[in-house]
């Protein structure tokens, strides 16, 4: 994910924390539709001022779990390297 998608999520996610909390809404379903609408709402910004959507941004050639799972693979042959 790039910090051009990244900030848009954060964008989305605090400004739907927001609405939450001013709007005083408690229950799951109200919750998910008003995440819905920011969402929306964040999308038709992007577009408007003429940002990429976030479909359109690069993916990376590998996923954090990918890299994960490869940093954690070199470690332990590191750490069983270390012991002989």
């Amino acid at each position: 994910m790039s910090s051009t998608e990244l900030a848009a999520n954060l964008f989305r996610i605090t400004q739907t924390d927001e609405v939450l909390k001013n709007k005083n809404i408690n229950n799951e379903d109200d919750a998910c539709i008003t995440h819905h609408k920011v969402g929306q709402a964040v999308r038709q910004t992007i577009k408007k001022i003429g940002g990429t959507m976030p479909e359109d941004l690069p993916t990376p050639n590998k996923s954090a779990k990918q890299i994960e799972k490869e940093k954690n693979k070199k470690l332990t042959f590191n750490n069983k390297k270390k012991l002989k």
